[in-house]
């Protein structure tokens, strides 16, 4: 496991209450209600945050690979980020699926900034090997 040169960011949050609680930021932009998937509650969840943050950061990887490439990305690009919870036994675990439009850019284009977007963004980094991904071009 490599160790970053530099930090370039530290994102700090103050959770109570689990997942039927509450999360902050410390900067004060982030100050949400959580509630359990599919359950009663006005919140989010763990894994709408997760599924929202890995989508955002994808696209900025994107659009490193398409500059990298010489490719314009299309204005309505957009991701779909599917994030499961599940369970095997009595154990929980997530899955994952990013399904991502690029209209007007052609399938083999596309494919490898997906490609090298995946290889990049430090959330794909995260999940290799440790949770099952799809990435789909639809």
């Amino acid at each position: 496991m490599s160790k970053p040169d530099k930090i370039l960011y530290t994102a700090k949050t103050h959770t109570t209450g689990g997942r039927d609680g509450k999360s902050t930021s410390s900067d004060g932009r982030l100050d949400v209600k959580l509630s359990s998937p599919g359950g009663p509650g006005g919140g989010t969840n763990p894994e709408q945050l997760f599924a929202a943050g890995w989508s955002a950061c994808f696209e900025g990887a994107m659009g490193l690979a398409a500059k990298k490439l010489d490719v314009k990305l299309p204005a309505d690009l957009a991701i779909d980020a599917e994030v499961d919870l599940g369970m095997t036994g009595d154990a929980y675990l997530l899955q994952a699926r990013l399904n991502i439009s690029l209209p007007g850019v052609d399938k083999e284009t596309a494919r490898a900034i997906v490609d090298m977007a995946h290889q990049t963004c430090p959330y794909s980094k995260a999940t290799r090997g440790n949770i099952n991904v799809e990435i789909n071009l639809v």
